[in-house]
């Protein structure tokens, strides 16, 4: 039996792709380049798969049995040599899928300008020219700015909306472009390789509306019940506004200076091809963000955490979509079983293993204010199970001896997440411990920042005396 591949099904558009197919009754193989990341996911019908366009020798049993192929991955989030990557992935990628006779490869792109300034739009440009280059028919999808949740480009607007009730902006905010929904995006994606006069074409995807990125700010801001003052000035370029967006926003830092460089020209979707193929009904602006807000208010409890999930945001969409994120980690010569232990006898009788002061004054701020902390004792001293309470935490996934999820109930101006887990490392196990939080607007922000050195000196100290309670209980025994 024939199947589609999504190649990349842990990246934004994947991830909803998969579910999309799947929901029409098409065999879907899905991949990435940690199997662990997709296997959460729900996609019970779909097959997964691990592999990384990166090593070529991961890409022909994939692309076994496949007809179509869609190819999602970029390397933004690699830094600023992500062109030279992204140009030997496809390489790779057209290679296999030509010795394994895939029927058609569509391709996800960008809307290119006249003349591109963007590094980002460039290489996205090239990728869609290396994979023509091969011998397997490619339809290119271009899309600017795509309205869903966890769409980068959207959780930027979103950010600045929610965070900023000031905003000094640069003078990209007057670029326009031809934002689509995700919906609309999707429909083209899964019909489009089933038309023959598709191979070998590119087409522009884009929604109804020309907007500048200023109008798209405030029609969002009217959706939601904000009044930001936006205050444009020439002197922020928009390099020096993905240095500031780091500050302002919870979108990882490569992928939104990506983004911003370029937004200094108009990107709008000038072909009308597409939809005169695939009829649909485009979605303004308005009605796209609408669809997208409550998307993410219907999003599943997961597994264990995911990035964007609206469960661990205490089911607040406003709160941000990405996560600041802070952590440390040990290696240990204990085993993956006894770090487990240690980890799992978290605030036992008020011990969380390092600078036990600072934790306290914590409990006594967040009981000061009415939150849970001292009022909840532990089930058992040394056993966890999902939904127990550890003081102000809810345990909300368990992986014996890999890894423990808890959600903070603790009062706080955003939501949070601490994950401890344990991998094999060189030299023995890692033991890591991760603090994901979602802020709430400018006070989110403030809280995050403040309380950031105090989280670098605490995890390094946690992981270390887990590291260290291991193993001497190994060596007890």
């Amino acid at each position: 039996m024939s199947h589609r591949l999504v190649f990349g099904a842990s990246g934004y558009i994947g991830s909803h792709l998969v579910p999309y197919l799947l929901a029409r009754g098409l065999p879907v193989r899905a991949t990435s380049r940690n199997i662990e990341v997709i296997a959460g996911r729900g996609w019970d019908d779909a097959l997964l798969a691990e592999a990384d366009a990166l090593r070529p020798e991961t890409l022909d049993d994939v692309l076994q049995d496949v007809d179509i192929a869609y190819y999602l991955v970029h390397s933004m989030a690699a830094g600023k040599d992500f062109p030279q990557l992204d140009a030997t992935a496809a390489r790779n990628f057209a290679d296999a899928a030509t010795r394994q006779g895939v029927k058609r490869i569509v391709y996800l792109g960008g809307l290119v300008p006249d003349s591109p300034k963007s590094t980002h739009l460039r290489s996205r440009q090239e990728t869609g020219d290396i994979l023509r280059a091969g011998t397997v028919p490619v339809t290119e999808i271009r899309a600017g700015m795509i309205i869903g949740p966890g769409s980068a480009a959207w959780e930027v607007i979103r950010d600045l909306v929610n965070h900023l009730p000031v905003m000094i902006t640069p003078r990209w905010v007057f670029s326009r472009s031809t934002p689509i929904a995700l919906s609309n995006l999707l429909h083209y994606l899964a019909d489009a390789p089933l038309l023959e006069q598709t191979a070998g074409e590119i087409y522009d995807a884009g929604g109804p509306d020309v907007l500048t990125y200023e109008q798209i700010m405030r029609q969002y801001a009217e959706l939601t019940g904000k009044h930001p003052r936006i205050i444009p000035v020439s002197v922020l370029t928009p390099r020096l506004s993905s240095y500031w967006l780091r500050l302002v926003t919870s979108v990882p830092t490569n992928i939104a200076r990506a983004l911003i460089d370029g937004l200094s020209q108009d990107v709008i979707a000038n072909d009308d091809r597409l939809i005169q193929l695939i009829p649909q009904k485009l979605l303004g602006f308005r009605e796209a963000a609408t669809e997208a807000l409550e998307a993410d208010r219907q999003h599943a409890v997961p597994a264990r955490w995911v990035e964007g999930s609206i469960a661990c945001r205490e089911f607040r969409p406003e709160y941000a979509f990405y996560a600041k994120q802070a952590g440390d980690s040990a290696v240990s010569s204990a085993s993956a079983n006894a770090l487990w232990r240690a980890i799992c006898r978290i605030g036992s009788d008020g011990d969380f293993f390092y600078a036990g002061w600072l934790w306290w004054l914590r409990r006594v701020l967040d009981w000061v204010v009415g939150g849970p902390s001292f009022r909840r004792n532990r089930r058992h001293p040394d056993e966890l199970r999902v939904g127990d309470a550890v003081d102000a935490w809810r345990v909300i996934a368990i992986q014996p001896d890999e890894r423990l999820t808890m959600l903070m109930e603790m009062k706080a101006p955003g939501a949070g997440v601490l994950e401890f887990s344990i991998a094999e490392s060189d030299g023995g196990r890692r033991v890591a411990v991760t603090a994901y939080f979602h802020p709430a607007g400018v006070w989110g922000l403030l809280y995050w920042y403040a309380l950031l050195p105090f989280h670098a000196f605490i995890f390094r100290g946690i992981t270390r005396v887990i590291a260290k309670r291991a193993e001497s209980s190994r060596a007890a025994t």
